[in-house]
């Protein structure tokens, strides 16, 4: 087993964290985090990677430890993460990667995509969205606050950067079975996050610039239609954030996908992350 390493590297002034395990001569995998987590998430399945893979975890803007600036000095959105994790891949000379989409990480990973088109190798998707179909009720209070930026909209959906909500998110849908498989630190240290002084400020920016992602979902699809990337799909079938509706449309434009639906919620890899590596191995292993 390759035991991560943690790194920061400063990037146009930028300073960006990331975990790092495996041999750099293997098949390269990008771990993309989502809200309001970071590469921590990614803390069990990348020891099921490792042997076979190179693995890169960074923290986005405004999550981990990655810097925070204030809200008012640094834009906060989908193509700003895509740049940065952009630069990491030049910084890492990463000519090849397989792209892990999570939450957040999916439109961050899809936009990095339509830059690199010749360097995805894959895409292993887990609850990420690309397709109007996977935003359903959650997202109609985040909805509003699109479609009329006020601050009382900003206000009504400031509820998901608090404590109660985050535990949420790791609770919800997960079976009573496997409840004994949640670690309070997750949520625990995603709160602290968002607890940092002015973070509920880029969060709720973030919900906003969201809203620039689904214009681009018709060019994600394109891009799934002319590059045909093997994709596997690994989705909590319980997720009330990007339910399963999210996840059957993309059969309808990737040839080589196979899709598998687990019995937990949002954050399947608390629960199932052996289960997951090994669909990974087995998926990916001709991948060069």
């Amino acid at each position: 087993m390759n035991i991560s390493t943690q790194h920061t590297v400063q990037l146009d002034g930028f300073n960006v964290f990331f975990r790092k395990a495996g041999n750099p001569e293997s098949p390269a995998v990008l771990l993309l985090h989502g809200f309001p987590t970071s590469s921590h998430m990614f803390r069990k399945l990348i020891p099921e990677l490792s042997e076979k893979f190179f693995v890169i975890a960074p923290d986005l803007p405004g999550f981990g430890f990655s810097d925070a600036p204030d809200h008012k000095t640094y834009q906060y959105g989908f193509q700003n993460f895509a740049d940065v994790v952009g630069k990491l891949v030049e910084h890492l000379g990463l000519k090849r990667f397989i792209i892990y989409v999570f939450d957040y990480g999916a439109p961050t990973g899809y936009r990095l995509a339509l830059k690199y088109p010749d360097r995805v190798s894959g895409f292993i998707v887990q609850n990420g969205c690309a397709y109007d179909e996977g935003l359903l009720a959650f997202w109609d209070p985040i909805k509003k606050y699109w479609k009329d930026n006020t601050e009382e909209n900003r206000q009504g959906i400031h509820f998901l950067v608090e404590p109660k909500a985050t535990k949420w998110q790791y609770e919800n849908g997960v079976a009573e079975k496997d409840r004994h498989l949640l670690d309070p630190v997750t949520w625990t240290l995603d709160q602290a996050g968002m607890d940092r002084p002015g973070n509920a400020d880029i969060q709720l920016d973030l919900f906003y610039d969201y809203r620039t992602n689904v214009p681009l979902y018709p060019k994600f699809q394109e891009f799934f239609r002319k590059y045909q990337p093997p994709t596997l799909i690994v989705w909590g079938k319980n997720d009330h954030i990007f339910p399963p509706e999210g996840a059957e449309p993309y059969k309808r434009d990737l040839k080589n996908v196979k899709s598998i639906m687990y019995d937990t919620g949002h954050f399947a890899l608390e629960t199932h992350s052996v289960e997951i590596g090994k669909e990974i191995r087995s998926f990916f292993a001709s991948i060069k």
